[in-house]
């Protein structure tokens, strides 16, 4: 089996995706549906999925769970709900309650968007995490490299909680200056409780020109910090069709491997994702 581990769906006629915006995103400022994502995963031989939130409206997570209990390809949610809030326990409760309520995995936060570098060390913060992981629930870490050092501080003060750090960290794969970012995702890797997709990839390179050439310097740092049995597939689409489509993905990803030997290369593609997410 393969598992896709990250990516989203979104229908604009429900609500809007605020950050898709200018000409550069255009591509992809239109309805993305499970329906058409189906043919493409069964292609590359995806067989499950995990579907990620996408935007901090409360109710996309118990919709997302609804589509988790209607299609068999959606294997587990990681949605949002607000960590600050005071009764983040019981709304956690409520949504595992909800149709599907069963496929809540984990818990995100568009990290990279706060102005704060500090803000996952704040007390309100630290309390809702503390809550997902009495919940037994993950949380994806969606985080730019200047938010590490608070990323770490968070994990080591939380080891009963499993984080997943989505997309490397966004490394700088256009420049391909890789430091600060390759000592930062190292110090997170020294940390157990952190896992790592490699995801999101693609649009961290040049959109148009980009090669697996280009990827392989980031691809082998994780791969030597976190190993195959912490790290995991993911498309990020349909953000990947910026600069790639679904199976140009998936063939990257195995052509990033290829060095792996076969139960490594399962790790990466099945069972990391399975056993973290409980899926």
């Amino acid at each position: 089996m393969t598992v896709d581990a990250h990516h989203h769906v979104w229908d604009l006629s429900v609500r809007d995706q605020d950050w898709i915006t200018g000409p550069e995103l255009q591509p992809i400022r239109r309805d993305f549906t499970v329906t058409d994502l189906e043919p493409e995963a069964r292609a590359a031989g995806v067989d499950r999925t995990v579907l990620v939130q996408t935007i901090t409206v409360a109710e996309e997570t118990p919709e997302f769970l609804a589509l988790a209990d209607t299609h068999d390809l959606i294997a587990g949610v990681v949605g949002w709900t607000d960590l600050t809030r005071p009764d983040i326990a019981d709304e956690l409760a409520r949504l595992r309650e909800l149709p599907g309520g069963h496929y809540l995995k984990g818990i995100r936060h568009q990290v990279q968007g706060e102005p704060d570098p500090n803000w996952l060390l704040r007390p309100d913060v630290r309390r809702g995490l503390a809550a997902v992981a009495d919940a037994g629930l993950v949380y994806d870490l969606l985080v730019l490299p200047h938010q590490f050092p608070a990323s770490v501080q968070a994990a080591a003060s939380l080891p009963q909680l499993t984080f997943v750090l989505d997309h490397l960290g966004k490394p700088p794969i256009a420049s391909g200056r890789l430091e600060p970012w390759e000592a930062a995702l190292r110090s997170l890797a020294a940390l157990p409780n952190i896992h790592c997709k490699l995801s999101g990839l693609v649009t961290e390179a040049d959109w148009k020109n980009w090669s697996t050439r280009d990827l392989r310097p980031c691809t082998d740092v994780a791969l030597d910090a976190f190993g195959p049995d912490r790290l995991m597939f993911g498309t990020d689409w349909p953000v990947c069709t910026l600069a790639a489509s679904y199976g140009e993905v998936a063939a990257a990803t195995g052509e990033l491997t290829d060095g792996l030997s076969a139960a490594e290369r399962a790790e990466v593609f099945e069972g990391t994702a399975t056993r973290v997410y409980g899926l």
